[in-house]
């Protein structure tokens, strides 16, 4: 029997996306046949241990910390406003009283960024804004917050600026109309890049990370409920070439002369 650490918890809110996760998560492991290990680890513990069944990370982390270190399993297909075809973008989002209008009128703002190592938050956002910079700066000041939602109420708080918001946690807050997004508006689209990749252990080989995939979707199948919550249509198949475009970005910002937000 196939047994492991599964969790699906980068996509926490609202809360009945969390409770499709959790159904969605408990389907697959039935269909696997296999038995879920419990444990209280944090992200990079769980993504690294060499008993990782199942979970999702981020597509910066990937390419950097976790490279070569775990097996892809695939990368969902979300149909959301801003967020298709296994492609996402994060929401450049400011207040709505905010008379700004362009990414320019932000130069030497106070940016908040969800974390260092972040794609969406952090390396999407610094891709956007490297051609503006002046001096190797764009914002005179950059505030880590420790998560989306946290730089959403950061905004309405007026504890900074401009952030870049995930847009398949923006558009799942939009979608059932939460407060957190109430007084907020989009200022700007980032470019595209893959969506959250679904990962396993390097001890699953190739053939059993494909079965892990359509056990996903053989779940989603199974529960069109859990599909329409999650506004997940089918998990792709993924290969780490899909994800180099986020170095590109990376690479491309440092060239425009913003190699760092400067935290």
């Amino acid at each position: 029997m196939i047994q492991g650490f599964a969790e699906l918890s980068m996509y926490t809110a609202p809360e009945r996306v969390a409770q499709a996760s959790e159904t969605w998560l408990a389907r697959i492991v039935e269909v696997l046949g296999a038995q879920r290990l419990q444990g209280a680890l944090d992200l990079p513990e769980l993504w690294l241990s060499n008993q990782l069944l199942l979970a999702q990370t981020c597509g910066y982390p990937l390419m950097t910390l976790l490279r070569g270190k775990v097996r892809l399993i695939g990368r969902p297909a979300y149909e959301l406003p801003n967020s298709a075809d296994g492609l996402h973008c994060s929401l450049l989002v400011i207040r709505a009283d905010d008379p700004r209008r362009s990414v320019a009128d932000f130069l030497g703002s106070h940016g908040l960024v969800n974390s260092e190592d972040s794609n969406s938050g952090m390396n999407l956002l610094r891709h956007t804004v490297a051609p503006l910079q002046q001096n190797g700066r764009f914002f005179s000041q950059v505030s880590l917050t420790g998560g989306h939602r946290h730089s959403l109420r950061w905004l309405k708080e007026r504890r900074g600026d401009i952030a870049a918001i995930d847009s398949v946690t923006f558009d799942y807050l939009a979608r059932d109309a939460s407060e957190e997004v109430r007084g907020l508006r989009i200022l700007a689209r980032t470019a595209h890049g893959p969506c959250l990749p679904f990962i396993t252990s390097l001890s699953i080989d190739v053939a059993q990370a494909e079965v892990i995939r359509h056990a996903m979707n053989q779940a989603l199948s199974d529960l069109p409920d859990v599909a329409q919550a999650l506004a997940i249509s089918q998990v792709l198949a993924a290969h780490q070439d899909d994800y180099q475009i986020l170095l590109d970005y990376e690479r491309q910002a440092a060239e425009q002369g913003l190699p760092s937000l400067a935290f």
